[in-house]
Formats: C-alpha cells, sequence, structure tokens
C-alpha cells in the first residue's frame, strides 16, 4: 500500500497560506521561499512518485509560468482534484473530477511508494476524515499571519502524532516530521 504523506509549508498559526499567495503577488507573502531549507525540499520531493493537489494549489504554480495541464514538478506524476479548472488530462498530469476520497484510498491500494500530498487544506480535511493521510512533514515558517488557507481546511482535527524526525535551519524554518496516530 502506498503511504499518503502531507508535506507543506505552514506557518506558526497553522495556515498554509497567506493572503499574498491568495492576491497572486508573492512579494507580499511573509513565507519564506529562500533559505537554508529550500535546497533540502528540493532533495525531499525526490523520494515521492505522484503529487496530489487541489485546484488552488495547482494555480499557485501559474505564477511561475506553469500553464493548465503542465507539471508544476518536472518528473512526477501530478494528480489535480478540482470541479472546476478545465484542461485535458495527460501523461504527466491527470484532472480529476468528483469523488477525491475514492480515488485517493484506490491509489493508496494500487500504489506501494510515496504520495505527496502537496497541499489544498480542505483536500487535506477531508483525507485525514477518513485516515487516508498517513504521515505530516511541515515545514513551520517563523511567521504568524493570523488569516489565511487553514492547514486542514474548516476541519478541526483532534488528534494523536508520533515525532520521528526534526531539523531545524538557520532560516528560522523547522520541519518536523510526524507519523499520524488514528484512534
Amino acid at each position: 500500500m502506498a503511504e499518503l504523506i502531507y508535506h507543506v509549508a505552514v506557518s506558526l498559526d497553522n495556515f498554509i497560506a497567506d493572503q499574498g499567495m491568495l492576491d497572486g503577488n508573492i512579494n507580499n507573502s511573509l513565507f519564506l521561499f529562500e533559505g537554508d531549507h529550500v535546497p533540502d525540499f528540493l532533495s525531499d520531493i525526490q523520494q515521492y512518485d505522484a503529487v496530489l493537489m487541489g485546484r488552488k494549489t495547482y494555480e499557485f504554480g501559474f505564477q511561475f509560468g506553469s500553464k493548465p495541464g503542465e507539471p508544476g514538478y518536472k518528473g512526477l506524476k501530478h494528480y489535480i482534484f478540482s470541479n472546476s479548472i478545465q484542461f485535458e488530462s495527460n501523461e504527466d498530469v491527470d484532472l480529476i473530477k468528483g469523488n477525491a476520497i475514492a480515488f485517493i484510498e484506490n491509489l493508496k491500494q494500487q500504489g506501494n511508494g510515496k504520495l505527496w500530498l502537496c497541499g489544498g487544506g480542505e483536500l487535506a480535511g477531508s483525507l485525514l476524515k477518513h485516515k487516508l493521510i498517513d504521515q505530516l512533514v511541515l515545514k513551520v515558517n517563523p511567521v504568524i499571519i493570523g488569516e489565511g488557507i487553514s492547514l486542514f481546511g474548516s476541519l478541526k482535527p483532534c488528534l494523536k502524532l508520533d515525532l520521528v524526525e526534526m531539523k531545524q535551519y538557520s532560516s528560522g524554518v523547522i520541519k518536523p516530521t510526524y507519523n499520524i496516530i488514528y484512534t
């Protein structure tokens, strides 16, 4: 069975996107897009067999020149979950409409590698509710933003976590890795 890992940048107050990101202007974002944590992140994503993301996360890449139907991360199979975006699925990027939970349950059952949930707070919340996320890897940015997209969208989970690794960077970012303990 494949392992689903929610590997995402987050503020200290548990938001995965701030107003600068939501407005499409990353120059106004408090999140750190540069620093000694970035090479580790780029190395970390090489371990994944596929990336899963919601529409807003996928469209965030358009600011950097990506186009609909193009992969945001070269070399990774992409699954984009949206009922509103329009493009033709291709070898690199599959657009999944409809029941994301059933699709991801099947994807986990059919595979045996690592699936990267890149973002989508609401998607993450739905997957957590159905006990489909196995691990959290949080790139905790040294910022408090007050509002934005929550780590698990509108879901307010109550979870036990097992810390399996912790890394600290001189940029101020910390990267805890937790296994989720479902009860």
